[in-house]
């Protein structure tokens, strides 16, 4: 492959990407602020896994991305470099004006610096346009830019929300639209491009729009977004068949414990679990993760010996952790698309004890492999049940495992997007799209 570089950014020029007939492989771009390695939280991983999803299926696959974005966020620190992926070309975009740049993108709601990169990147034929998080790599601009069938996901709840999480003036879950409020209380400034109407005029340059449960496409409808939502949830590869080393190696931790993974933030509500693990008797509760609320959350936590924080947990690590944990906790308090961390313990034949809100409880429910507690007498109810009684434990990690393979792994999950591009290729007349999904070719 071909690597050219302009403008800050690389393309791929492959003679291959342009086959055509029966049997052909799709060409798919997909764009979003965050990407690994320069990636916060969930939403870049998961593009990354879908990315990689479609190359395995012989698709040829091109991401673009804002550096520029996570390194403000970042204090200007590089990421270590990511392992490539084969089939899957990454298109950095980075500008020496740095924070100005995407900054520019959140207050217009347009590329305003790599408006020509991006122009000429999505002019060059592409049959899928995936726009993902496009906050701060092209804003609602962007959208106009698409070419062939055009799908937007929706990670976050950015089409209806400044701050993207309805976590309303940085204390409280959002029921009603008080937005600039909000968005100083964040210490932000303002988004001019919301008050203009931009974001509704392109709507309809997007085929289909993606919510990633029914709870948050619901949540879409409830703050006035106006088109209709398929809903296809995220997935995860499915473990490799043969003994799991995971299994067969001792656990991580020498004592019982239940696991939290995650960002420290405010928003994951672990100010409300860790007071259940006072004193010295019975299972402990590692955290792993890092993030701004850390510090507070250490000072919560510093007389408490059964609280351990692991810190940021390298993935191919995190499968022990998921292993041999009682159960995953998941506290959140805010209200979250979906919830990848779920899927992560139910691959792994962990239960999952989640708070009863947002999607949480259509994700447990769906796998019956967990339990959903509102307060802290129910969350601990919940945990004496799992540590006390292991019959019990056991049968909701085997439903977890079979809800995994049959809901969230990749082969359950993939079918439904190649459905979604295949009819909407159909209605838009995109014959060839439809051919080269319908031959028994890479798809």
């Amino acid at each position: 492959m071909v690597l050219t570089e302009f403008t800050g950014a690389h393309v791929t020029d492959d003679a291959t990407d342009r086959q055509t007939g029966p049997g052909r492989r799709l060409r798919v771009c997909m764009l979003t602020t965050f990407y690994p390695p320069y990636n916060f939280g969930g939403d870049g991983i998961g593009v990354q896994r879908l990315a990689a999803a479609f190359a395995r299926r012989g698709h040829s696959v091109t991401v673009v991305h804002d550096a520029d974005a996570f390194l403000a966020l970042n204090g200007g620190i590089e990421p270590a470099p990511a392992t490539p992926i084969r089939g899957v070309a990454v298109v950095t975009l980075k500008s020496r004006l740095g924070l100005i740049s995407p900054l520019l993108t959140q207050q217009l709601g347009r590329p305003v610096v790599h408006r020509q990169t991006l122009h000429t990147l999505l002019g060059d034929g592409f049959d899928v346009t995936f726009f993902h998080n496009i906050s701060l790599v092209g804003g609602p601009a962007l959208l106009r830019e698409g070419r062939g069938v055009t799908l937007y996901e929706a990670h976050e709840h950015w089409l209806v929300c400044p701050t993207h999480v309805l976590w309303r003036y940085n204390r409280e879950r959002c029921d009603a639209r008080d937005c600039v409020r909000c968005v100083l209380s964040y210490h932000r400034p303002p988004q001019l491009w919301r008050s203009t109407g931009l974001l509704e005029r392109e709507l309809d340059n997007v085929d289909a729009f993606i919510a990633k449960s029914a709870f948050s496409r619901d949540k879409h409808h409830e703050f006035g977004f106006p088109r209709d939502m398929e809903v296809i949830p995220y997935f995860l590869p499915q473990d490799t068949a043969g003994a799991d080393p995971v299994a067969e190696a001792p656990s991580p931790h020498s004592r019982p414990f239940f696991l939290f993974v995650g960002r420290l933030e405010k928003i994951k509500g672990l100010e409300d679990v860790i007071p259940s693990f006072a004193g010295t008797d019975g299972p402990d509760l590692l955290i792993a993760g890092e993030g701004d609320h850390a510090a507070s959350l250490r000072s919560l936590a510093a007389d408490m010996p059964r609280v351990r924080f692991l810190g940021r947990v390298p993935g191919d690590q995190l499968g022990s952790y998921y292993h041999h944990a009682l159960a995953l906790i998941v506290p959140s308090v805010c209200f979250e698309t979906f919830g990848i961390i779920i899927i992560e313990a139910f691959r792994k034949g962990t239960p999952v004890i989640a708070r009863r809100l947002g999607p949480f409880p259509e994700i447990v429910e769906t796998a019956d492999a967990g339990l959903l507690f509102e307060n802290r007498a129910e969350l601990e109810a919940a945990m004496h049940e799992l540590a006390e009684f292991p019959e019990r434990r056991e049968a909701l990690a085997d439903s977890g495992r079979r809800a995994f393979a049959e809901h969230w792994s990749e082969e359950a999950v993939m079918p439904q997007y190649l459905d979604l591009i295949r009819r909407m290729a159909s209605a838009k007349g995109e014959q060839s799209i439809v051919d080269a999904l319908a031959s028994g070719g890479p798809a």
